[in-house]
């Protein structure tokens, strides 16, 4: 009987015990989970939004991109869990110009939604281009560091309203990350200074803006969408063109087919050469640690190549 009695007390000692350790570690989970919620959840449309977006949250914000990494996003639709994503965040960040088919509704749909959106582009995309007989509007501002400083500006303010107690951190990131597209313009007006070619034949029509900022003009193959074909006619009169102004270079993109390109080059004689847009990273550069900063440089130097530049 005395040993029964021990037993009963030492197992009803040990679930005393276990049942604390259980209460702490549940505790515990809630408490880093309310943490971890605290954080403004924010969303952006495609890379370098995310990347601006990214730079100006440091530790403060988590911020997930919608648009999957080396996809294009000019034909992204956005799935059920990203619609869910959209509704849950504090914060959803378009690039806006067009570019994002399904913004329009999203506004209207998370319209009776606390969620705060802001278009990156508003009052900065000014660009108009003709496409299938339609003018529409150029949305690919990011192209160009001076603008891309705009929209690093208009994100920032989405950021304070979103989350008003980190304003000096966020205004600090946003400072740096400037400063770096100051350095950035620079590279690019010291390396495109002096160049004998002043045209570029492009896949798609992206480079406007980037364009229009450093003196250099931008023939396309295609129109702002990248699926969008050319005729028979508009190509004869494109290797005409290039054949005409001595182009020795075609640019393709990496995530859309180059066959446009090949062929054009091939007609003419001409290389190939990346002239990336930077819609969307893909997984194998993001392992090699590019990001918006090291492809525009990429960039820079086929540009240089292509305008024969000194």
């Amino acid at each position: 009987m005395k040993k029964n009695t021990i037993w009963v007390v030492l197992i009803l000692i040990l679930v005393a015990i276990l049942g604390f350790n259980l209460k702490d570690k549940i505790l515990k989970n809630d408490s880093s989970t309310d943490v971890e919620s605290e954080k403004p959840q924010v969303v952006t449309s495609l890379y370098p939004i995310y990347f601006f977006a990214s730079q100006i949250a440091g530790d403060k914000a988590e911020v997930t991109n919608v648009t999957p990494s080396g996809a294009e996003p000019h034909d992204y639709e956005p799935t059920i869990q990203d619609i869910v994503n959209f509704e849950k965040s504090d914060l959803l960040i378009l690039n806006g110009g067009g570019l994002e088919l399904w913004g329009d509704n999203m506004k209207q749909n998370l319209n009776d939604k606390k969620v705060i959106i802001v278009t990156a582009s508003d009052g900065i995309a000014n660009k108009q281009a003709e496409e299938k007989g339609e003018t529409i509007q150029d949305p690919h501002v990011w192209l160009s560091p001076q603008l891309a400083k705009k929209e690093v500006v208009n994100i920032l303010a989405g950021f304070i309203k979103a989350d008003p107690n980190n304003k000096e951190t966020y205004e600090k990131n946003a400072d740096a990350l400037k400063v770096k597209l100051d350095e950035l313009d620079v590279q690019y007006k010291e390396g495109l200074n002096n160049c004998t070619q002043k045209n570029i034949v492009t896949s798609h029509t992206a480079f406007g803006y980037l364009a229009t900022t450093y003196g250099f003009d931008q023939v396309p193959i295609s129109g702002l969408s990248p699926d969008e074909e050319p005729s028979a006619r508009q190509l004869i009169d494109l290797a005409e063109f290039a054949k005409q102004n001595n182009i020795k270079y075609i640019f393709f993109e990496t995530l859309v087919s180059p066959k446009l390109s090949n062929t054009l080059a091939n007609e003419i004689g001409a290389q190939t050469l990346v002239l990336d847009p930077i819609e969307g990273v893909s997984e194998k550069d993001i392992e090699q640690g590019k990001n918006y900063f090291s492809i525009m440089r990429d960039n820079l130097n086929n540009l240089r190549t292509a305008l024969e530049c000194q």
